[in-house]
């Protein structure tokens, strides 16, 4: 209980600090940092400690948030997308890839381990294939895929507020001037129905084991029941300032770089590399924003290697199209659940069977020795 009133607390002050400074989503980067920081400096009987409940629920009213806007002609114009999805999704995981050779040449670290840590957006699928697949030191995929995901959540809302989105800051500014949120009061009775199909579906989608199932379950339940004629109500600002601070206190908190070997230069080439990414994502982005008439803000957040649920953040925050972003990330979040993990094992086997890395093993959770003692 200390250790989760350290992390609230310091979470809260993280939010409050950033708001007064008028930084870009202060309620999920200040209490990010800020976890990050305690979890570094404080002693061990009050490092901050956040349970994964907290960051299923936020997960549940983003969900929720999301599903209010798949509508049925947004679901359409997806449609009329799928190719363009498929295009970017391969060309995004082709540009990881070449992102994961350079970091292993560089670095020392086998391949195999570099690859898993740079696949953008699926944090969870490969730290379960890592342990899963014999030769591959989970310490450094975990680190690779947090330090990746932090920089994103950091420095995506930085640059659609920065000069390069100078237009689309206007935009932003304006919508955000003219929208209301709902009350607390007239969230009742009509969010008791979506309450109960929202927690229904999480746990059913846990149960058949889909991925990011506290997002998507929700998110599905609530588009189908909006789209089959009940009123949902808009959520009160508040309440997703809470889930931003339950998100990003639980992103904060992953990093831990002490536990790596080399980790000056590790965390130096993580760092590089997701500067790379963002660039790569960024292009991408200006080619998808022209195929599609897409905003230039929905185009780069469609592209962005984080996750759904961040990346819906923002788009809700800046006024984006969070139907568009949402989906897009979520293909790729399925293309790579379903068919990443299989073309690395292929992979994987091709490489042990040409150079004999197979009989190697690493270090980590799983208790394997360290594959960079070569």
């Amino acid at each position: 209980m200390t250790r989760f009133v350290t992390a609230l607390v310091l979470a809260l002050a993280g939010g409050y600090l950033f708001a007064a400074l008028h930084v870009p989503l202060p309620w999920l980067l200040g209490p990010m940092v800020f976890a990050f920081l305690g979890s570094r400096f404080l002693k061990k009987s009050f490092k901050p400690q956040w349970p994964s409940s907290m960051r299923n629920l936020a997960l549940l009213i983003i969900g929720y948030s999301i599903g209010l806007s798949l509508t049925v002609d947004t679901m359409k114009e997806m449609g009329h997308q799928l190719p363009t999805m498929v295009l970017m999704t391969v060309l995004l995981l082709l540009f990881s890839g070449l992102i994961g050779i350079t970091i292993a040449k560089l670095s020392g670290l086998l391949l195999p381990t570099v690859l898993m840590g740079c696949i953008p957006g699926g944090l969870s699928q490969m730290v379960i294939l890592a342990e899963d697949t014999k030769g591959i030191d989970i310490t450094v995929v975990t680190f690779l895929q947090v330090s990746r995901l932090m920089m994103i959540i950091f420095c995506v809302p930085l640059l659609v507020f920065s000069p390069l989105f100078g237009s689309v800051h206007d935009e932003i500014v304006v919508a955000a001037a003219g929208s209301e949120w709902a009350q607390w009061g007239a969230l009742f009775p009509g969010i008791v129905p979506f309450a109960l199909a929202c927690v229904a579906a999480a746990l059913l989608a846990k149960k058949i084991k889909m991925p990011s199932a506290y997002l998507l379950g929700p998110m599905i339940a609530t588009a189908l029941l909006h789209n089959f004629g009940l009123d949902a109500p808009l959520l009160p600002s508040t309440l997703l300032s809470a889930a931003q601070l339950m998100i990003g206190t639980y992103v904060g908190l992953l990093l831990r770089p002490e536990n790596l070997k080399n980790k000056t230069r590790i965390t130096l080439l993580a760092i590089l590399s997701g500067i790379v990414l963002i660039a790569g994502a960024f292009g991408m982005s200006l080619l998808l924003a022209k195929l599609h008439n897409l905003s230039p803000a929905t185009a780069f957040l469609s592209m962005s290697p984080g996750g759904m649920d961040q990346m819906g953040i923002i788009a809700k925050e800046i006024h984006a199209d969070v139907a568009i972003v949402s989906v897009y990330q979520l293909f790729r979040t399925w293309f790579i659940y379903f068919a990443i993990p299989p073309l690395l094992r292929l992979l994987f086997k091709r490489i042990g069977s040409g150079s004999g890395t197979g009989s190697e093993t690493a270090a980590g959770s799983n208790g394997k020795q360290p594959m960079e003692s070569k």
